[in-house]
């Protein structure tokens, strides 16, 4: 059981499965991990808190919670008895699609807001559609590639048409708030090469000095914390979830060496990354 939620992809283009032991998702309270496939979770039972690209969502009754291909998830809480549901792609299946634009669409809306609450009537639909196509793959079903691709895009496009009821709501922000999400994209989008506050507001068209005073107003802090957090968070995952030597994180990461990575991993995590590796604790997150 353990294998079926891999830390970073999935051995098979596609694995569906239901979980209802919270043993298996300890596995991720630990440390983040990055994950190269794409995961859909409807939630039927249960009360999960969790973190992806650094924001902190709950999972619960009637929710579906979407992990995107390349995000960085860790789970922070459980509670109760949990039912959940899953569709897995891996990295593999993902390049064999095609990027049409409805389908870029929603991943873009996807990675603003990876988890929708539904209303009663909505959840029960997508439970009745989910749960006899994860029973029989769990009956030891084989499908073929037309059929997953068929699966796939037909989750990608109900969930287009949840993402556009959702719309209204997303209307609402006030213009702070609009940019400070632009901002939290852009930097999932370009941590690994791009570092300059400059950077982010003249891709968002603003001046640094404006894009740095709304960053602080609505989230308590600097431009340069936040992508901070998002490398820290990254070198944390392929730390723990990966054998990687560290100097290949170091590059994978944008470092020029292996000395600029660690001065910048200890400066915010309070310990060097091979101390980390090997179970040292986050100083600076023990501290607050």
């Amino acid at each position: 059981m353990e294998n079926e939620i891999p830390k970073l992809d999935l051995p098979e283009d596609v694995i569906t499965g239901r979980l209802m032991d919270t043993n298996i998702l300890s596995l991720y309270t630990n440390f983040p991990c990055r994950l190269k496939a794409k995961i859909f979770v409807f939630c039927k039972k249960g009360n999960i808190e969790a973190s992806i690209n650094m924001e902190n969502y709950v999972i619960k009754e009637n929710c579906i919670a979407i992990v995107p291909h390349g995000s960085i998830l860790k789970i922070n809480k459980i509670e109760g008895e949990i039912e959940l549901y899953f569709i897995g792609f891996s990295s593999s299946f993902l390049k064999q699609i095609n990027p049409v634009k409805s389908i870029v669409d929603t991943h873009y809306a996807i990675k603003r807001k990876p988890v929708l609450e539904l209303n009663p009537k909505i959840a029960q639909a997508v439970y009745e559609n989910i749960e006899p196509f994860v029973r029989t793959q769990e009956e030891g079903a084989i499908l073929n590639n037309d059929f997953n691709r068929h699966i796939f895009m037909a989750i990608m496009y109900g969930l287009g048409i949840l993402y556009e009821n959702e719309k209204p709501k997303s209307e609402l922000l006030s213009t702070n708030e609009r940019i400070t999400q632009d901002f939290s994209q852009a930097v999932m989008d370009n941590y690994i090469k791009e570092r300059n506050v400059s950077f982010y507001a003249n891709l968002l068209r603003i001046t640094p000095a404006y894009l740095s005073t709304i960053i602080k107003q609505t989230t308590g802090k600097t431009c340069t914390d936040i992508i901070a957090e998002m490398v820290i968070m990254d070198a944390k995952a392929q730390l723990k979830s990966t054998n990687l030597p560290i100097q290949e994180i170091a590059y994978s990461l944008n470092f020029t060496n292996v000395s600029f990575f660690g001065k910048y991993f200890k400066r915010h995590v309070g310990i060097g990354p091979l101390e980390y590796r090997k179970g040292g604790n986050d100083r600076r997150q023990e501290k607050s």
